[in-house]
């Protein structure tokens, strides 16, 4: 382990231990660009939220220069996973959920080109991307693995220093104020543990997505928390549905080629099919083969990840190299369980975020932490406990089913070739969906009170994983597949 990791991780489970966190459905749930939560959209963020400080000193027209460093993982994955174009978009003040995709490659291009950049879509300035944007590979800092630094010179000669880190799922903190992401919202059932989550359930008779529902409400009303609820939806939605129908290469020196496309139209054979509803009627018509639904699951992971690595819209959940798993398996209820109800969709998303959130808040969400336990392994318990939920498992069972997936997620590690988010993470993602199904089938058919594990001892023992984990396996590309296949950094 490099010798930084152990003062970091301190530090980390410092932050954990810290009283109640208040974690809303949107924080688990982001809408933003691919290809990495961690990598570009935490980033892009910090670089959002320098330009925001700026403002609030008045001092954006005065920026005479601007220098940026990326250390440890951000540096080592960071071209791959499209660090260095989050960070200059975010500077420039695009927002990465509304920002035109297609807009992304010719900006960048003009930024190295014209040397300039046009920091928050107001001022120009000069900026020479070899110079001034540093990935510094063997440098981490004490926090976090994920840190980037924005050094700014005013035209007075004054300089300005920010760092902040990107802890996973598009979650941010700014050095020296790590207590501020402790949100001060008063829920009326305050969630840490997964066994203080059964214990409201118990008390109140309510399934966890009432629960989290009521939660919500301490943030705004509860009509507008089911309308983003959909509209979170909707983005996965049109995510799969691009990606079943978009050929071709994904970007890159792997030089991967999309399989979606193609699975889906051996698949739908013949049935005709105009729009997203069509398609999902043709694609029940197909039957309820074992076979047929096990490739269908698998094409919808594989639609949405494509997606991601292509640097296309998609939701974190709980991050975007995760980003396949929860709506691969919300498609198969809605096509193979008749779930295409707004209702049922709520119900599926509240879910799975309030046990995303326990394990942010026992353990982390960050592959730099946690290797890919704590990308996969977290949405397949996501999505096994949804799942659960919607096919009428009580509350413990819906606890026994995120369980199931996440024990035997433990100790997956993230090895991304080349720093890409594309081998294993896109393949991989199909698999944590098939474990969120089979975690769901067996909790389903067991009787929780005999169960040997429970939630929080799993999400304990992935946590002091995460710790024994080397370094080298936590998102590096320095271990596992990442140094078996010939290719470089530089050639992404």
């Amino acid at each position: 382990m490099h010798p930084a990791c152990h003062l970091f991780l301190g530090q980390y489970q410092s932050l954990l231990a810290m009283p109640h966190e208040a974690i809303s459905v949107f924080d688990m749930f982001k809408i933003g660009v691919g290809p990495s939560s961690s990598h570009t959209l935490g980033p892009w963020r910090a670089a959002q939220r320098l330009l925001q400080s700026l403002r609030q000193r008045q001092l954006l027209a005065q920026v005479q220069s601007i220098e940026i460093m990326l250390y440890g993982s951000l540096a080592k994955t960071g071209k791959g996973h499209g660090t260095d174009v989050a960070v200059l978009m975010g500077l420039c003040d695009a927002d990465p959920e509304t920002v035109p995709v297609d807009s992304i490659n010719p900006t960048i291009a003009a930024i190295k080109e014209q040397r300039q950049l046009h920091l928050a879509g107001q001022y120009w300035l000069p900026f020479d991307y070899d110079l001034q944007l540093h990935f510094l590979y063997s440098e981490f800092l004490p926090f976090h693995p994920n840190g980037l630094s924005f050094l700014v010179t005013l035209q007075s000669g004054e300089t300005i220093s920010e760092t902040y880190y990107s802890i996973g799922g598009g979650f941010v903190v700014q050095e020296g104020q790590a207590a501020a992401s402790q949100q001060s919202v008063q829920l009326p059932f305050p969630v840490n543990t997964a066994e203080e989550l059964r214990h409201w359930c118990m008390k109140t008779g309510m399934p966890v997505w009432e629960v989290v529902l009521e939660n919500e409400a301490a943030w705004r009303p509860e009509a507008d928390t089911r309308q983003g609820v959909l509209r979170i939806w909707h983005t996965m939605r049109d995510c799969i549905y691009r990606g079943c129908h978009t050929s071709g290469h994904l970007p890159g020196g792997l030089h991967v080629k999309r399989r979606a496309a193609d699975l889906n139209k051996r698949l739908i054979a013949d049935r005709p099919y105009h729009d997203f509803y069509s398609w999902v009627a043709g694609i029940r018509q197909g039957g309820q083969q074992f076979q047929y639904i096990l490739d269908w699951v698998s094409c919808f992971a594989l639609a949405v990840n494509e997606e991601n690595a292509a640097f296309g819209r998609v939701v974190t959940a709980p991050t975007n190299g995760a980003a396949g798993v929860i709506p691969a398996v919300l498609m198969y209820y809605i096509s193979f369980c008749d779930g295409l109800q707004d209702e049922s969709i709520i119900r599926f998303l509240l879910t799975a975020s309030e046990i995303g959130s326990i394990f942010k808040k026992g353990a982390t969400i960050s592959a730099a932490m946690g290797g890919c336990q704590a990308e996969i392994g977290v949405s397949s318990a996501m999505a096994a406990a949804a799942l659960t939920e919607c096919m009428g498992g009580s509350q413990k069972q819906v606890l026994m089913a995120a369980e199931i997936a996440m024990e035997h997620h433990l100790g997956l590690t993230c090895d991304p070739i080349g720093g890409l988010v594309q081998v294993p993470c896109i393949e991989r993602n199909t698999m944590g969906a098939i474990k969120a199904i089979t975690a769901s089938q067996l909790a389903l058919q067991s009787t929780p009170d005999f169960g040997i594990v429970s939630l929080d001892k799993v999400i304990n023992t992935m946590w002091q994983t995460a710790l024994d984990m080397n370094s080298k396996y936590k998102e590096t590309a320095d271990g596992g597949l990442a140094v078996q296949i010939p290719i470089s950094l530089a050639d992404c």
